[in-house]
């Protein structure tokens, strides 16, 4: 099968804007890393086995594998009917020896201080291999599925204290005291301190409060794939609100693809239409991540991907949407699709942006984690050391 005659598209944003004036900091490509996404088990949105529990050796011989191909981070997801991710963190942190892990985590689950503690004892565990995720919460059915009943304004207020929460805890040598909208509490010490003195925090969205707090507060922003002129976009926004807040650095960047790539254009399209019609499939049959009756999603991140997805199914090189409605823009799920060179030449584009940080997992967990670790990430690596030092 044919690649779309539409999926090479030119990489002016605009009249008087392209690719190389976007970059904003080239001394920091030489930083960027990798990030994957820890699965307990072999159920995958191409062959989900319902009610699937953790399969213990398929968790060990994934992270292990993501350790031995040079992913820099495996993010560890939170789901109303998931695995508790502090659990499967701490097996992935006793089975590795590089690989950190980014806890996900929603403020209304665990308290501040027993998260910070929590945190950081994990983080003494592993010799500082971890990070913290914040996820404010999209959804208010999701949300309301374990208790949490406030508006999702109230939840990014509850994030900003709970964030600051964190740090003074890991910061305070005495006890101290907290007053606030969302959390009170007196005389509060804890004598766990993380591994280096503090634990990254992450905070990904695409609105507004997003943004403020994020840029704020953050050390990494997350961004799901967009194409080039929003992410230059969004990562603009970070940016300026990191500079109102008075910060002298910003937060790194974190942008999210789901490559579908093979060793020519047509292998890797014929894949791309075997794996929409597989969540097509699923969709359809009540199986996948989003079923054929799921009202609109309500976050802003999923409507910002289906909005776009209405201009074309190919956006820049080799950003495909199809996959994006398929799902209902549930989660991450733009594609990347095309051979190990195109890939590689568009991940390179979002590094030109500012990209720290690019997360890469596929359909097909296990074998495209291997595939990106042996055609991707050494290539995008060899690339940026050749173009920037």
């Amino acid at each position: 099968m044919l690649a779309p005659q539409n999926h090479a598209v030119a990489l002016d944003l605009d009249t008087d804007t392209n690719i190389t004036t976007l970059t904003p900091q080239l001394s920091n490509m030489a930083t960027t890393e990798f990030i994957s996404l820890t699965f307990p088990n072999a159920s995958n949105e191409l062959q989900p086995i319902p009610g699937a529990g953790v399969d213990i050796d398929f968790l060990v011989r994934y992270a292990r594998s993501l350790d031995d191909y040079g992913y820099n981070y495996t993010l560890i997801p939170y789901g109303s009917t998931g695995f508790d991710p502090f659990t499967l963190g701490a097996t992935v942190l006793a089975k590795t020896r590089n690989i950190k892990v980014i806890i996900a985590l929603r403020p209304n689950t665990l308290y501040p201080t027993v998260a910070a503690k929590a945190l950081a004892t994990l983080d003494q565990l592993s010799g500082g291999r971890v990070v913290v995720h914040f996820i404010a919460g999209g959804s208010d059915a999701e949300q309301a599925k374990e208790g949490d009943f406030i508006s999702k304004d109230e939840r990014y207020g509850r994030l900003e204290e709970y964030i600051k929460i964190l740090r003074r805890t890991w910061q305070s040598k005495e006890p101290f005291s907290w007053q606030g909208t969302h959390y009170t509490f007196q005389n509060f010490h804890s004598d766990v301190v993380p591994h280096h003195k503090t634990i990254p925090v992450s905070v990904g969205g695409s609105s507004s409060e997003a943004y403020r707090i994020g840029g704020s507060l953050a050390d990494i922003f997350g961004l799901w794939g967009e194409p080039l002129k929003e992410t230059k976009d969004q990562i603009e926004r970070v940016y300026a609100e990191a500079e109102k807040a008075g910060r002298s650095d910003r937060p790194r960047i974190w942008v999210t693809f789901r490559p579908i790539t093979a060793e020519t254009e047509e292998l890797a399209w014929a894949k791309a239409h075997r794996t929409l019609d597989a969540l097509t499939k699923h969709t359809a049959n009540g199986v996948g991540k989003s079923t054929a009756d799921a009202p609109p999603p309500q976050n802003v991140g999923s409507q910002r991907l289906l909005d776009i997805a209405k201009r074309g199914e190919v956006q820049d090189r080799a950003l495909w949407y199809p996959t994006v409605t398929a799902t209902n823009a549930r989660g991450a799920s733009t594609a990347l699709v095309g051979s190990y060179e195109t890939v590689r030449e568009s991940l390179l584009d979002y590094v030109e942006l500012g990209a720290d940080l690019i997360s890469i997992r596929g359909y097909d967990n296990f074998n495209d984690a291997v595939e990106y670790g042996t055609h991707i990430l050494p290539a995008v690596r060899s690339d940026i050391r050749k173009r920037y030092g």
